[in-house]
């Protein structure tokens, strides 16, 4: 898979900041939201490397992180799901992973709250 460019990450993820921040605005575009989702997820594989855990935003993207055992057959026992805006949301943080709905389930799950926010925009207007 190609390398992941951080700014070009950044930009596709603050762009929809607004509606981040506000279900209110106006909603991206589908291809817009895919970007980001797609993006900011395969960044936080690319720089947390690893089979342990996978994280899913459908129906966009499912990516898997963290070191430890490799996982080859049926569910993964370590999985972290979301919907799309959350998951923009504790990308940002906009959201803590205790705020946003995140189905977690293994031991390992929580792992990936560590690594949020990946791209932080805080929770105030920029």
């Amino acid at each position: 898979m190609a390398r992941i460019d951080p700014a070009e990450t950044r930009n596709a993820v603050v762009a929809l900041t607004p509606w981040l921040r506000d279900e209110q605005a106006p909603a991206p575009s589908r291809q817009a939201l895919a970007k980001a989702v797609r993006l900011s997820a395969r960044l936080m594989a690319q720089e947390t490397p690893g089979h342990s855990v996978e994280v899913r935003v459908p129906p966009f993207v499912a990516v898997q992180c963290i070191e430890g055992p490799r996982h080859t057959r049926g569910t993964p026992p370590n999985v972290v799901e979301c919907a799309p805006r959350t998951w923009l949301q504790l990308v940002t943080g906009i959201k803590t992973w205790q705020e946003a709905e995140v189905e977690a389930s293994g031991t390992r799950a929580g792992e990936v709250s560590a690594l949020l926010p990946l791209i932080p925009v805080g929770r105030e207007e920029t």
